[in-house]
């Protein structure tokens, strides 16, 4: 597979000036997900491509539930067993159709197997839009994961491949953001399939980010808070390394469990669920960002963080280690350590080296996110439909 990302000194002039060059004027995308923009990474990840789109003249809908002030819109919300902080959104479809029908998309991406991605795939033909299919989690290991969630097992695999399926067969192009979930994907049986970046709220980037401050004092993780983000990996730390304060910010299944270790450790502290414009102060107010994940695509808050120029920590599972130009800014559990054990590892080196490795994921975001933008333009323009079977995004 052609890989565009590959460092060179002709790409890397090409992404510093990307912002310039780049003119989206006359494209029409509709975004059709079942991610809210306020609950996941994909339906961050979308918010935040949407924002690069249209700072470059692009017309773009977000056509997703949305989750405001406790509240659900978009359609009908239904309640998800085993997690009562999600809900799965039926949606209303003459506010689609409306949408739709205002914008007439050129092209149409979706990023979920859900009913928005499935109106969207259907949708898609009607205005005869290019589908560009987004591959971002594998709900199969979630769902080995999860005891209790409602998609599990034989129906869950049933359902999710059926749909998954379909979406493959329609889309012109599948896009991932790893290794890992590109041969996923082709396994499921997309037969068109690219590696796509992952878009940085303009913010993160055009804000100066604060210098690291001396030592290793003040931990932070932010996500959801489920069996997969391996949390028992923060705790263990948390009571090995009395000296370090562990802040721990989100929502999901495991809220009340982690409160009640929050108030067994003095040095564990549960923040809550935290809205879209409190992340940046939150991640720079963070020493270092963990995420020990044991199932985990890509990592968007790893990225954000970086983009701050703060220390990350991840395990072997996150997608984002699959980049090379981010993993040199990144800090890895190694397979004989525990997530304390990197910790102290990490609490040992020289405050020098600490802020070359933050300068250095701080370039390696700004470069991706660059880069990343451009490549989602050549994609939604068509400009790399050369009849291969692999393209790089």
């Amino acid at each position: 597979m052609l890989n565009p990302f590959e460092d060179s000194d002709a790409v890397k002039k090409a992404a510093s000036s990307a912002a310039g060059a780049l003119d989206g004027t006359g494209l029409r995308i509709a975004i059709v997900s079942d991610a809210a923009p306020e609950r996941n990474g994909v339906g961050a990840y979308y918010r935040d491509l949407a924002e690069h789109l249209k700072a470059v003249g692009v017309r773009v809908d977000l056509i997703s539930p949305r989750f405001r002030a406790g509240h659900w819109y978009g359609g009908l919300p239904l309640p998800l067993p085993g997690d009562p902080t999600q809900r799965f959104v039926l949606p209303s479809l003459p506010l689609v159709m409306r949408r739709m029908a205002r914008l007439r998309p050129d092209v149409v991406i979706v990023p979920t197997p859900g009913p928005f991605g499935m109106l969207g795939m259907v949708l898609a033909k009607r205005w005869h839009a290019r589908l560009v299919v987004g591959f971002h989690t594998h709900f199969e290991r979630l769902a080995e994961l999860n005891d209790d969630w409602v998609l599990r097992g034989k129906v869950a695999q049933a359902y999710l491949n059926t749909c998954n399926r379909a979406l493959f067969r329609e889309g012109a192009l599948v896009l991932a953001n790893s290794d890992e979930m590109l041969d996923i994907a082709r396994d499921i049986g997309a037969k068109r399939v690219g590696l796509m970046g992952t878009p940085i709220p303009k913010a993160f980037l055009d804000t100066p980010p604060q210098p690291l401050r001396q030592g290793v004092h003040r931990v932070l993780f932010a996500g959801r808070l489920a069996p997969e983000k391996n949390l028992g990996a923060v705790v263990d730390a948390a009571a090995a390394l009395p000296e370090v304060q562990f802040h721990v910010a989100g929502d999901g299944p495991l809220r009340d469990w982690l409160e009640e270790q929050a108030e067994r450790l003095a040095n564990l502290h549960y923040v809550g669920w935290v809205k879209r414009q409190q992340i940046m102060p939150l991640i720079d107010g963070a020493d270092v960002l963990v995420l020990p994940s044991t199932v985990e695509s890509f990592g968007t808050i790893a990225l954000e963080a970086m983009a701050r120029a703060r220390l990350v920590v991840v395990s072997s599972q996150c997608g984002i280690l699959s980049w090379e130009s981010l993993e040199r800014g990144l800090f890895q559990i190694h397979p004989n350590e525990t997530l304390a054990d990197t910790l102290a590892r990490v609490r040992a080196l020289d405050h020098a080296i600490l802020q070359r490795k933050a300068d250095i994921a701080r370039d390696g975001a700004r470069e991706l996110n660059a880069r990343n933008l451009r490549h989602w333009l050549r994609v939604v323009r068509d400009e790399d439909a050369g009849g291969a079977d692999d393209v790089s995004v």
